[in-house]
């Protein structure tokens, strides 16, 4: 009898076996269908924090926009000082009618000097009655200066530098230093004065008096 069932175990158990091996797909196969829908909602319910952090995003904006409202009070305010600045100096560099009028006495040009120097003079066009005195080694920026003589002089204040003209030569000075820079220096006119000079010398108080007839 034991035999008998033993070997109706034996017969039967290929077909428990092969039973259960087709279950075991069938239970993945829903445990995937399972999983899948489950998913879904997942990734959409961790969508949702994006539409939060779009939220944060725009108080960021408005922050920045505050900060640049500051930045632009700052620029308006260093753009007016400069155009204040600019008009100070604008109105330290005005002339007067009489520094005008010596300006235009002022001879421009290359000028040869003595001792083969030369010295240039050149007027401002941005800034009338002002001129550019450079030569070699030198470069001033001058202004007109009123004299009780007549004689035409151009200081620059800063460099501590004089230009003197008189009718036939001008010169260059640095009071600063106690240096004449050039001297004999001639404008085409101021030739003519000084070949009418030669000519014809002015007489001097020293010399004596002719003697009366």
């Amino acid at each position: 009898m034991k035999f008998v069932i033993a070997s109706a175990l034996m017969l039967l158990a290929p077909a428990f076996a092969l039973a259960q091996t087709t279950a075991q797909p069938a239970a993945k196969s829903d445990t995937k269908a399972a999983a899948k829908p489950a998913a879904k909602p997942t990734a959409k319910t961790a969508a949702k924090p994006a539409d939060g952090k779009t939220a944060a995003k725009a108080p960021a904006k408005s922050h920045a926009t505050a900060k640049a409202e500051p930045t632009s009070s700052r620029t308006q305010l260093k753009s007016a000082t400069n155009q204040v600045a600019a008009g100070i100096i604008a109105a330290e560099a005005a002339l007067s009618p009489a520094e005008l009028a010596i300006a235009e006495r002022v001879h421009v040009g290359r000028m040869p000097c003595e001792l083969g120097a030369f010295v240039t003079v050149t007027a401002d066009p941005a800034t009338p009655g002002h001129f550019h005195v450079e030569g070699k080694g030198f470069k001033y920026y001058m202004s007109p200066v009123a004299t009780t003589t007549g004689t035409v002089r151009l200081e620059d204040a800063k460099g501590g530098a004089v230009w003197l003209q008189i009718a036939n030569k001008s010169m260059l000075m640095n009071q600063r230093a106690g240096q004449r820079l050039a001297d004999e220096c001639m404008s085409p006119e101021q030739v003519v004065v000084a070949e009418a000079i030669k000519k014809n010398p002015p007489v001097s108080v020293l010399d004596p008096l002719p003697a009366a007839k």
